[in-house]
């Protein structure tokens, strides 16, 4: 089980990075198009760089939704590979069988 504090951290990102998004979707496309003037692009880089650092999208892990692992966790389930197993194993996870040759 990953520490409490840590599984608050990533939800507070998470908040964060909704919080920002859409101004910083806007700041970028300032940035990426070429027929705006250079002084716009530089403010826009400026604006941008003075959010929070969580605000970046990148700086989120992917932890389990049951232990909070932040290692090995699948993106189709959500789980981490121990919790994924013990789920195929007692069927909660339709479709997925464990595989033998």
């Amino acid at each position: 089980m990953a520490k409490a504090s840590m599984i608050n951290r990533e939800k507070k990102r998470a908040k964060t990075v909704k919080k920002y998004a859409a101004k910083r979707m806007a700041l970028k496309a300032v940035i990426k198009n070429l027929d705006s003037s250079d002084e716009e692009r530089w403010e826009a880089q400026i604006k941008l760089q003075k959010q929070p650092r969580d605000a970046c999208s990148s700086r989120q892990v992917r932890r389990c939704a049951l232990t909070g692992r932040p290692h090995a966790v699948y993106r189709r389930f959500g789980l981490a590979r121990t919790k994924l197993r013990e789920a195929a194993m007692r069927g909660d996870i339709p479709g997925l069988v464990k595989s033998s040759w």
